[in-house]
């Protein structure tokens, strides 16, 4: 066995020093590093601030140092994670002042260190102000002052690349006390005991996932995280990711203290680069400091930490097709049994969990289940992320303890609705969710509730609709998008959902039937009894729900020939090249992604996925975009 990089003893004597080093740190500078920001220009002004307060003299500091220590008087400038108020963004917030300013941009920066970091002043026009009220707090904001954060408790308001302030924030110490103070079996308990369900859609207890590994005998385990978020208007595990990666890899530490597992894996989407660059630098920093390798903290227990990218099959989700596709194969589901817990990666018992799920087991295991029981509902404990995009007036990231309701994260955290419209619909948990309606903005959002009507809450998107969108066009969106990311594997899935298209696009022209009605609930109910695995088994619910609380807008398009909310026809929006500026405004708000273009180059929409919401007109400044 060889020597330890870092003993038990060295880990806590770090963590004393770096929380007394963040403790003297006297003004801290967070300006947002999570990708709608960077998007939006926010690392230019990183970049400005520090070599204009250089310029002015000011002492400028990056990273939690021991050469810092003398450095208390100085601008401590970080890249944090993603504040989650994307709609209001880049955003720079000032500690211990509690200042956010908002719409941040280079040739705002020196009336910042003039007036704040110098004079102790607030640079008022920077503030919070909807309808003129002027929030001079940042956690007086209701959307953040309504939220409860335990996954995303550091992000916004720590350095997301700095493995020591998340040290000093009480970082590892969870995996040091799972490490020496715990057995396995009482980390499993513990996990079970806490109520935690899988957050990547499926609910299944965590701590059962764990002990079926646990209790299985085998030369090697594995222990996977799920990072492959694929949902059309979902950002939740990205902003994980992002913002806090120590976090992840904290929870992986800790399933295979709990499993017996001495390697891991985590799955990113390729299309979160940014995540992937952070989690990269996370992974080498534990592993320079000796939080990864072998003998970690000289207790004898080995862990290695891979990364993989996902080539962006939204099927590779799927837990089976997740790991054939990091053996190198065709990212495939297969038929269960074995499940993953018995024969997963290479065919060896595998804990497999999504990022959030793992980002709540450190705190889980530092403050007891029964503190994690205390928040949320007895059945769903704890909180859930949520990525509020669509017609709201507040998209981002928000966090809330299970349990809490649509009303009160559309209206109360999100603003209501945009352009004062009335609210239609919400369409929760992706291509594998459902739509709700007026008449479940009451229903607690946890994972029975959602079951009792027929939907879920998936990995946690949540796209709001306003009276203008027509609900047909929505079903056909969704069902496009899962018919492209069928594997092909199984028949109901693969012809299933191409016939249903088809039926959705002739009702969409005005050119279906009565009859077709009937057809797409056959196939549906056909699809969702004999799909191989969660895509196929889910594709459905979209217009299943949208022909039970909307049926009369499908009979607008095969009885009347005209619906009130496309004119009888698909619109498409286009955007002028000479007008556009690449702001990425449109981009940054699409609640499905369907823009795209480089930073200060024109932008294009992508049709098939377009699901005219006209988000992009409304927040377009330059009136670029149009019908045609």
């Amino acid at each position: 066995m060889p020597e330890p990089k870092l003993t038990r003893e060295r880990f806590n004597e770090l963590k004393a020093e770096t929380k007394a080093l963040l403790e003297k740190q006297q003004v801290k500078v967070l300006v947002c590093a999570g990708t709608g920001c960077v998007a939006s220009g926010s690392m230019k002004v990183y970049d400005y601030l520090k070599e204009a307060c250089e310029k002015k003299g000011l002492n400028v500091y990056v990273g939690l140092r021991e050469e810092d220590h003398e450095g208390s008087d100085g601008i401590h400038l970080k890249k944090s994670g993603c504040h989650g108020f994307c709609e209001i963004g880049p955003l720079v917030s000032i500690e211990p002042l509690d200042i956010l300013y908002t719409h941040v941009h280079v040739e705002d920066c020196d009336e910042i260190i003039e007036k704040t970091l110098l004079g102790g002043e607030v640079v008022e026009r920077l503030l919070y102000q909807p309808a003129g009220k002027v929030y001079k707090r940042r956690d007086d904001i209701p959307f953040y002052k309504l939220q409860h954060r335990i996954v995303l408790k550091n992000s916004g308001k720590a350095d997301a690349e700095d493995i020591l302030e998340y040290i000093a924030l009480g970082g590892y110490s969870a995996f040091e006390k799972a490490l020496f103070e715990m057995t396995d079996v009482e980390v499993c308990k513990t996990i079970s005991d806490s109520g935690l369900r899988g957050r990547g859609g499926g609910g299944f207890p965590a701590g059962r996932k764990w002990e079926s590994v646990r209790r299985n005998v085998a030369d090697v385990k594995y222990v996977v995280c799920n990072g492959d978020e694929g949902d059309p208007g979902a950002f939740m595990d990205q902003g994980v990711m992002e913002g806090n990666p120590h976090s992840v890899i904290e929870g992986m530490l800790i399933a295979g203290v709990a499993t017996g597992a001495s390697e891991g894996y985590i799955y990113v989407r390729a299309e979160y680069p940014l995540a992937v660059k952070r989690l990269r630098i996370a992974l080498a920093k534990a592993e320079e400091l000796g939080l990864l390798g072998d003998n970690i903290l000289g207790s004898g227990f080995n862990f290695h930490l891979h990364i993989n990218r996902g080539a962006g099959a939204f099927v590779c989700g799927e837990g089976s097709a997740l790991t054939s596709s990091i053996e190198g194969k065709r990212g495939m589901p297969r038929v269960k049994p074995p499940r993953t817990v018995d024969q997963g990666l290479w065919a060896k018992p595998t804990v497999l969990n999504n990022v959030e799920t793992y980002a709540n087991v450190p705190q889980i295991i530092l403050n007891g289940a029964d503190w994690y029981r205390s928040v949320g509902t007895a059945g769903s404990p704890g909180t859930k992320t949520f990525a509020l995009t669509g017609n709201v007036v507040n998209t981002g990231l928000v966090e809330v303890p299970m349990g809490t309701t649509l009303r009160e994260v559309i209206f109360d955290i999100g603003g209501g609705i945009k352009d004062g419209k009335k609210f239609k619909a919400v369409q929760i948990g992706g291509p594998s969710g459902g739509c709700l309606t007026e008449e479940h903005l009451d229903l607690p959002l946890d994972f029975d509730s959602l079951k009792k009507v027929g939907a879920i809450i998936g990995s946690g998107g949540l796209v709001v609709m306003d009276e203008d969108t027509c609900m047909v066009e929505v079903a056909r969106f969704f069902m496009n998008f899962t018919q492209n990311e069928s594997c092909g594997k199984c028949v109901p899935c693969r012809e299933g959902t191409k016939r249903m298209l088809e039926i959705l696009e002739r009702i969409i022209h005005n050119e279906g039937s009565l009859e077709d009605l009937d057809m797409l609930e056959n196939l549906a109910s056909t699809i969702t009894e004999t799909a191989l695995c969660g895509l196929g088994q889910t594709a459905c619910k979209p217009v299943l729900s949208t022909l039970k609380y909307f049926r009369n807008e499908y009979l607008a398009h095969v009885v009347d020939k005209h619906c009130p909310h496309c004119n009888g026809k698909k619109k498409g929006l286009v955007i002028d090249p000479e007008k556009c500026k690449g702001c990425t405004k449109c981009a940054r708000n699409c609640p499905v992604e369907a823009i795209s273009g480089e930073v200060k180059k024109p932008h294009t929409i992508d049709q098939d996925k377009c699901i005219k919401c006209m988000s992009c007109i409304k927040n377009c400044p330059f009136g670029a975009i149009r019908e045609e």
